[in-house]
């Protein structure tokens, strides 16, 4: 019987070198599992650099991907979280024609109620960006939709944990 599935946030600490990416997303490709987004940044720690990645697995698959991943040279820590464990958000933009702005009160009502905010206006288009929660960037996009979205595009889940995070600590042990 196969083990429920959830959704874990993955954060990974790693010396920043090139070709990392690819061996991190080859442990999910040998497994058949599909990364739900993924986003890759600087760390609190000088010269670490933290991937933070979404996916959908049973906690025992888990397990067995931080070892894997634990195995490359230039992973210093890997953790798994589940959204309880986290403090998590998306970032998206929307580019709709500039004249709806204007012409669709609605479209002002929308922006308003969902706590977005114009980036830009020009005479051919306007940019909304609206950070949150998963559900609440797909409400938006359901309601933005009928006016006709020119893009969409939505960045990976950014997160922190609500407990301390050990990893200054353990790499402080190093120096």
């Amino acid at each position: 019987m196969e083990k429920e599935k959830q959704l874990y946030t993955v954060t990974v600490y790693t010396e920043n070198n090139i070709g990392l990416l690819n061996r991190v997303s080859a442990i999910f490709q040998r497994r058949h599992i599909n990364i739900e987004s993924i986003n890759i940044s600087v760390s609190e720690i000088d010269g670490v650099s933290r991937f933070t990645i979404l996916i959908n697995v049973s906690e025992e698959q888990m397990k067995k991907i931080i070892g894997q991943i634990e195995k490359q040279v230039e992973v210093i820590k890997a953790y798994y979280h589940t959204d309880d464990d986290t403090i998590y958000q998306e970032s998206c933009l929307f580019k709709v024609k500039s004249d709806l702005l204007f012409e669709e009160r609605q479209i002002q009502n929308i922006i308003k109620e969902s706590n977005s905010r114009i980036v830009t206006v020009n005479k051919e288009f306007f940019v909304i960006e609206k950070s949150g929660r998963k559900n609440e960037i797909e409400l938006l996009y359901r309601e933005l939709k009928p006016f006709g979205i020119m893009q969409f595009v939505r960045a990976g889940r950014i997160a922190v944990t609500k407990e301390p995070m050990e990893i200054s600590k353990m790499l402080e042990a190093f120096n």
